[in-house]
């Protein structure tokens, strides 16, 4: 198995591996490769729904997304799914998985079924780079906030998101209650300082006022989103990604209109965070 870093931000392509033959020395190393690059990259591997649970299952149990359309027979595994006469994609902005549950995500897990011939690429961007990015007088602003993170504002009642992903997107009445996180988390595997905020589902700041909440989270997305901390995955048939929800965001490119994009979505639990000290 050979690991190869694709940027200085984030990210490394992962080849020479059957991931369905994978075994327990193979799965540390990527352990701890997920953990250091935050998203990793597998191409030409050919997985059953039952084969794609069997890997993810390596890194934890089964966070079942509650909004998703699930796949027929399995309902750990989520449907990514844009048909050629839809106007709308899922993912399509900048945000970080299940930021809005007091324990998020610790990751997901998506293979492509489906890809069309140009575009459906995703971006994702590093917030480990990101916050150390950031001048020393505003990590320490930083580190004594806490932001509120909801997921009403795409997934509740009468939203635009949910009205345009009809079908595909359901189930408002499950939206949680707000929970809040440090605006600086530690990972949980390496204790690196990571930037915790997301333009989905991060609203305000606890603590300022709404005019001073707007103004910082405004400024944090935009610095997120720089260039030099993204990278860009080019999807093929069989391609296959495993991103940390902790340190990355991602944004599903909605440039393929009149083509079909299908891709099996896991996501693996994780637990509550913690501040950076």
């Amino acid at each position: 198995m050979d690991i190869t870093p694709v940027s200085n931000a984030l990210g490394a392509n992962v080849s020479g591996i059957d991931v369905r033959s994978l075994d327990d020395s193979d799965a540390a190393t990527l352990v701890e490769a997920w953990a250091q690059y935050g998203v990793l990259f597998f191409r030409d591997q050919k997985l059953t729904p039952d084969e794609h649970l069997t890997f993810a299952r390596r890194f934890g149990e089964i966070d079942i997304n509650r909004f998703f359309t699930p796949v027929d027979g399995h309902p750990e595994i989520a449907q990514v799914l844009k048909e050629p006469d839809q106007e709308h994609n899922i993912g399509g902005g900048w945000h970080t998985d299940h930021s809005y549950d007091q324990a998020p995500a610790r990751g997901s897990i998506l293979y492509a079924r489906e890809i069309p011939p140009i575009g459906g690429d995703t971006l994702f961007a590093g917030m480990g780079t990101a916050y150390d990015a950031l001048s020393r007088p505003i990590k320490e602003l930083l580190g004594g906030l806490r932001a509120v993170h909801s997921g009403a504002q795409v997934f509740g009642v009468r939203t635009k998101h949910a009205e345009a992903t009809a079908g595909r997107i359901g189930n408002p009445e499950a939206v949680g209650d707000d929970v809040t996180h440090p605006i600086v988390v530690a990972h949980p595997h390496t204790g690196r300082p990571l930037l915790y905020v997301n333009p989905a589902f991060t609203t305000s700041i606890e603590g300022l006022t709404a005019a001073e909440s707007r103004a910082l989270l405004t400024f944090l997305f935009e610095h997120g989103r720089r260039p030099e901390f993204q990278i860009r995955f080019q999807w093929e048939p069989g391609s296959l990604a495993m991103w940390d929800n902790r340190s990355t965001w991602h944004f599903a490119l909605n440039d393929y209109h009149g083509h079909r994009r299908y891709l099996h979505r896991i996501t693996v639990a994780g637990d509550e965070l913690v501040a950076a000290h």
